[in-house]
Order: C-alpha cells, then structure tokens, then sequence
C-alpha cells in the first residue's frame, strides 16, 4: 500500500512538473528580433558583451550582476554549439538577438524546477499538499508569462523557493552549518535581484525559533549573515569593486522607487487585483484561508517554523512592495510559491474537514474535486491562453517583417512606446514615448523618414477626444499631414496593438 501510495504521487509530481515545463517552454520564441520583453536586453546585451570582450563589470546596477554571469555562461554555450554547426566563425559575426532562445530557455527552465522545489518543501505537509502546491505554481499565470523572459523575477523565486527549503532542513538538522547554507541562497537571491535579500528573513527566523541549534542560535544566526554576504559579494563583487559606482547607481534607483505614485489607487491594491485576476475570486478566497490558517496554526502547533516563514515572507515582502510606487505584476512573483503553499494547506485542511464530518465517500469525493477545480481552473485556463496568443504572429511581427522587406536599409523611422518593435541596425531607429509631442513638420527637419505609430499610444485618446482634446488633436493633424503607407490591425489570428507606418512628407 505504501509503494502504490508512493508511486502514485511521484506520477503525479511527473506530470505536475510536465505541465509546468510545457507551459513554460511553448512559443518561447515569441518577439525576438523585434519585440523583447521589458528589460530582457539590459541582461542580455550585457551578459553578450562580458562573452565577446572579457570584460565582467556589468557597468550596470540597477540589477546585481549575478543573472548576468549565468546568462553569460549560457551563451557561451550557444556560441560553441553554434561555432561546431558552423554557423559563426568569430564572435563578431554573432548578434545578441541569436543567443534569446536559450537565454529563456534557461529562465523556463529555473521557473519549472521551481515547482520542483516547491514540492520537496511542501512534503512537509504532506504528499496531498506538496502536490498541489507544487500544480498551483505550475498554472500561475503570473510565473507561467514571466518564465518566458531573460528577467531577473523567475530565477530570484527559484533560488527564494530554495532558501525555504534549505531553511525547512536546517531546522530539522538543528546545526549552525546548515543554517549557513540557506543564508548562503539567500545572499544568491539578493545578488539575482535586491529584494530577494527579504530571503534572509528564514534563516534568521529559524535561527531564533529552533530552541536544540547546536551551538548557540546567536552564532548561528551570525553564520547565516556572514554566508549572505558572502555569497552575494562573490556572485555580485563589483558591487564592492566598483563601489561609488554601485552607491550612486543605487542611490538613483531608490529615489525612482520613492516618486509620488502615478496613479490614484493604493498599491497594495493593485496588486491584490493583479493576484485576483490571475488566480480569480476561489483562487484569493484559498489565498485568504491559508493565510488565516498558517496563523492560527503558527499559535497552536509545536512545530509552528513551517507555518511562520511562508506566513511571514510572504506577509513583509509583499508590504515592502507595496510601498514601492513603480509597480509590475513581476514585482509579486516571490511570493507565489508560499500563497500557493498556503492556499493547497488549505484546501487539504478542508477535505480532511469534510471527512470527519462523516460525509458519504462520494459525496465528499466531489466536493475535493471541485475545490481543487476552483484552484486550479482559472490561472490554467488564463496561462494557456497567454501562450496560445504568444504563438501567433503579432501585428509587431507583421509590421516587422514588412518594414524589413518594404523600407530601404538606412532609413530614418521614429517609433512611439517604449517597447512597440526593435528595428535591427540597418536602419536610423529612435524612439519616443509619444509622437504627438513633436510637430509633423519637425520630423522631416530631424531626418526622419517614417513613423511607427502604436494604439498602445494614441489608442485612448482616439477613444476619448473630449477628455483628451489636446492630444486628440495633434494626432489627428499628425495623421493628415503624413502618408499612411501600411495598417497592422489586431485580430484573433494576429494580437496586438494596432500599428500604423506614415511617411513623413518632404517640402
């Protein structure tokens, strides 16, 4: 019994984890060349540059460095496999766009042993509970999208998720050592991402609540320190090398995080709302009972660590997020493992519930079945959708291909938003946040032969022009004193913004 007890919950991590690693690898492909994620080139094109000049200072702070040095070791990889398949015969024939693929293919791949990882904490729990937190983190829609990305938000959860785990085993081991190690991958976290220091949280709480910690939990509180900025320094050391240059840099970012917010609602609800759409109103109903849960178990258990740290990692870093007034979805992934943790404790507390109540088998059978369908209907259906679109063509792709094949090499073309297409070098490319801005007769003077102009942009005031009179009307002059060459619009088979290609007219 035990044995087929075992085998059916190792099958059902199997496809937990196939599921995940599906999710995460389809249409990873999606927009390189010309439509990368936010941020993914600032990792990129700098972990290229170490590869091809040597050079390790990442000359760039506003992220630790450590993602950087893996993706720098990645795409050496590629780089020799594609040297072998005789694809390049230096690296100055190689352009950053060619090593993408496998740069996500390694932030999917770190996002799936997440969920991995996640289940060896969770058997703490137990297998019901293990197994499905580890599928609530499998669907996430938020880390299903995310792991498409050469970001730094999915490898800062895996190496997060990591710090819990080491810190479950510390504390069951009892030694100093151990909890060493799990400050040692928390000081890694930090040096993925700054926030990711708020790992340090476990250790330290392990530290202070694991009354047989041989020697004495004061020094090993300090080992857990001294094995966090160690490894970071090690994983991030220009931060020290170059440290004016660090300080002025993170001085600067600070000050960004701290503007008076841009908009009207409090963040902390925006990012409530950001869970509630991927997860649904079951989904943050489960969210909302396991917090409860871990609380008053973390009162009354003996063992009450495994309910404090998600409980209290997840509690401080999402405050600490919350009063941050830059705000991305990205920004909560940390927590997801230890909500979705919490949210499968639930879940499993009330099946046991509604076993003690004495409930005829099948009966209580359809009730289990229909929670874990609640939990898990809504974010899986919303992670298939973002891939299904993910694997169309784009009406950026469209409007790429076409400028490729349509407008001469050495063409001058201004393009609105800040992530609408990336031309490749061939041509002038510059960017504005807005093309109204600037008059339509400007453009011809500033040697500007065509404009890309994105509904992303100038969608809502098209849709309002009595809220938006100013900005309406120079868009609409803008548009009657260029030539429409070309209109991408989005449709089922093609998502994406509408894109519109004017000629700038010359007297």
């Amino acid at each position: 019994m035990i044995g087929d007890a075992r085998r059916r919950a190792q099958l059902g991590l199997a496809l937990v984890l196939l599921a995940a690693g599906l999710l995460r690898f389809w249409s990873l492909s999606q927009g390189i060349g010309f439509n990368l994620g936010p941020d993914e080139p600032e990792v990129m094109e700098r972990a290229v540059r170490m590869m091809k000049t040597g050079d390790l200072h990442p000359h760039f702070f506003d992220y630790p460095a450590l993602y950087m040095y893996v993706q720098m070791a990645v795409s050496t990889a590629r780089f020799m496999v594609g040297a072998i398949q005789g694809r390049w015969s230096s690296l100055a024939q190689a352009p950053v766009e060619d090593f993408y693929l496998w740069a996500r293919a390694a932030t999917a791949l770190l996002g799936t042993a997440t969920v991995w990882v996640l289940y060896r904490a969770g058997q703490r729990w137990g297998e019901p509970t293990a197994l499905l937190a580890a599928a609530l983190v499998a669907v996430m829609p938020l880390h299903v999208r995310e792991s498409h990305y050469v970001l730094t938000d999915v490898p800062v959860t895996f190496v997060v998720t990591v710090t819990f785990l080491l810190t479950l085993r510390a504390h069951e081991r009892a030694s100093a050592g151990s909890f060493a190690l799990a400050g040692a991958a928390a000081g890694f976290a930090a040096a993925l991402k700054y926030n990711g220091v708020f790992a340090v949280i476990m250790p330290l709480a392990g530290c202070a609540l694991t009354w047989r910690l041989r020697p004495r939990r004061a020094v090993a509180a300090l080992a857990v320190t001294a094995a966090m900025l160690a490894a970071f320094f090690v994983a991030a050391p220009y931060t020290l090398i170059d440290l004016p240059g660090f300080l002025n840099q993170f001085a600067r970012l600070s000050s960004e995080y701290r503007k008076p917010p841009t908009i009207a609602e409090p963040i902390w609800l925006v990012y409530l709302k950001h869970l509630r759409i991927a997860l649904g109103w079951p989904g943050m109903v489960f969210v909302g009972g396991g917090l409860a849960l871990a609380a008053w178990r973390a009162l009354r258990d003996r063992d009450r660590l495994r309910w404090i740290l998600p409980l209290l990692f997840a509690v401080l870093y999402f405050r600490f997020v919350a009063q941050q007034t830059i705000v991305f979805a990205r920004y909560l992934l940390p927590v997801v493992p230890f909500l979705s943790l919490l949210a499968a404790a639930f879940i499993v507390t009330v099946a046991g519930a509604l076993r003690r109540a004495g409930l005829r088998p099948p009966v209580r059978v359809a009730l289990v079945v229909a929670l874990i369908a609640l939990a898990i209907a809504r974010p899986a259906t919303t992670a298939v959708g973002y891939d299904v679109d993910a694997a169309k063509v784009s009406t950026q792709g469209l409007a790429y291909e076409w400028i490729r094949r349509e407008l001469p090499n050495g063409s001058g073309i201004r393009l609105e938003g800040s992530v609408t297409l990336r031309l490749p070098a061939a041509y002038r490319a510059s960017y504005a946040k807005q093309l109204w801005t600037d008059p339509p007769g400007s453009y011809a003077a500033q040697n500007v032969d065509y404009l890309v102009a994105s509904s992303q942009c100038y969608g809502p005031f098209l849709a309002d022009p009595a809220g938006y009179r100013v900005e309406y009307g120079a868009y609409q002059r803008l548009f009657a004193e260029t030539d429409e060459i070309a209109r991408f619009v989005p449709s089922p088979d093609h998502p994406g913004p509408e894109l519109r290609i004017l000629k700038v007219r010359r007297s």
